[in-house]
């Protein structure tokens, strides 16, 4: 579908793609396109909800100057997908001992314990992922932003430790059957704690950086980094290395969950063609419409014709694999998920086990008070967010899930 609506009482227009946007979100919206540095538009996703400072679901395209906020504190959370040469018929019977195995296999939840100072914690690190972080570690990688910034790694994030790991909230890892029946796996993660603290720590330096100018911002959650200072430097390096980070987090847990699968199902387990992985929480340097702009991602995936992306449900309702139209209005993006129509807290006030065991009926998941917040019904229609959006993705294949890990 085309463009909803245009917003124009900014300084520049919003080009909105959803058809329920709330008065928050519409304000939080107005607030980025007023700020000095903004290119052409912003443009709000059919997901789109609110967040810090800026909505979640949102492009924003900006020259020389970034918000931290609005690349958030989950820097390149994400998804990762791989199509298996399996069907699911060989899975009929064996949903639960998946689930369970999985569980097993990939840490979730909060998993603080420990960190690289304590001999014990990392020698429990499993030597694929205490060799990814030798090699390319926070302080292996970028001793001179730690230098100049030591409070990153003040009070131990377990960076070590969380590499490998879902976290919590509405990161999950998932089974799935596409229309032909093939199996696919599904996972939803990022950077975890350093990526937590290099976003959280970067917002305060911007908010220190602009000084008094900062009481002139509608949103203190909108200041923002100017290109050609320090502070602007280490940030663009800290997340660009935190970008890589989740993608490795992601690509680690894949092979403990396909390795989970394949002792359960007593059979080795095949990839079909490369695994799909794409950011949703993201910085990037990219040309558009003649200039060079940061583009921000903040609940948004790039979307150009050669880009393949994923798009998730909830926990009882579908994903889409997609490819990218290369919309330039959107700065060639898509919306990242359903999007949330409430609050976790209003979702656990709402909600009892008995309404999310019928909304997960068919599918292998905690049906506890535990992951109340994530009920389906939390979120927005996934189908009619597609639907808004058929000007920015083609859908390449429908995947339904039968097994769901929460963090």
């Amino acid at each position: 579908m085309p463009i909803y609506e245009v917003i124009h009482t900014g300084r520049v227009p919003v080009h909105v793609y959803a058809d329920d946007l709330d008065a928050t979100s519409r304000k939080q919206l107005m607030n980025v396109a007023n700020l000095p540095f903004v290119f052409r538009q912003v443009a709000a996703m059919p997901d789109v909800h609110a967040g810090l400072g800026a909505v979640i679901g949102s492009v924003i395209p900006t020259e020389k100057a970034v918000i931290p906020a609005a690349v958030g504190v989950d820097i390149g959370c994400g998804m990762q997908a791989v199509k298996l040469a399996l069907l699911g018929e060989e899975l009929q019977g064996r949903a639960d001992d998946l689930r369970a195995a999985i569980e097993q296999a990939v840490p979730h939840g909060r998993t603080d314990q420990g960190g690289a100072n304590d001999q014990g914690a990392w020698q429990s690190i499993p030597i694929p992922i205490r060799a990814y972080w030798a090699k390319n570690g926070i302080e292996q990688r970028l001793p001179k932003v730690l230098q100049r910034h030591p409070k990153l790694l003040h009070k131990r994030v377990n960076a070590e430790r969380h590499l490998g790991t879902l976290g919590t909230g509405n990161h999950f890892i998932e089974i799935c059957l596409d229309e032909g029946q093939q199996v696919w796996v599904l996972l939803h993660s990022g950077s975890r704690g350093i990526g937590n603290r290099i976003g959280t720590y970067f917002i305060e330096q911007a908010r220190r950086d602009m000084g008094r100018a900062l009481q002139q911002l509608p949103d203190a959650d909108l200041a923002w980094l100017q290109e050609g200072t320090d502070n602007f430097q280490d940030y663009v390096q800290a997340v660009a290395w935190a970008q890589e980070y989740a993608k490795a987090n992601r690509r680690f847990m894949m092979q403990a969950t396909l390795a989970a699968m394949s002792t359960v199902l007593a059979r080795p387990l095949a990839v079909v063609g490369e695994a799909i992985d794409c950011h949703h929480n993201t910085m990037e340097r990219e040309e558009h419409f003649q200039r060079t702009l940061w583009v921000t991602r903040k609940g948004a995936i790039r979307a150009r014709k050669t880009d393949l992306g994923i798009v998730p449900g909830s926990m009882g309702s579908k994903s889409y694999i997609v490819r990218g139209k290369g919309n330039q209005e959107t700065f060639c993006s898509s919306a990242h998920g359903a999007g949330r129509k409430m609050s976790r807290n209003e979702a656990a006030r709402r909600f009892t086990t008995a309404d999310l065991q019928q909304q997960t009926e068919g599918v292998s998941c905690r049906k506890s008070a535990s992951v109340m917040d994530e009920i389906p019904a939390a979120y927005k229609d996934i189908d009619k967010v597609m639907a808004r959006q058929s000007d920015l993705v083609e859908i390449l294949h429908v995947l339904k899930q039968i097994v769901c890990v929460k963090g």
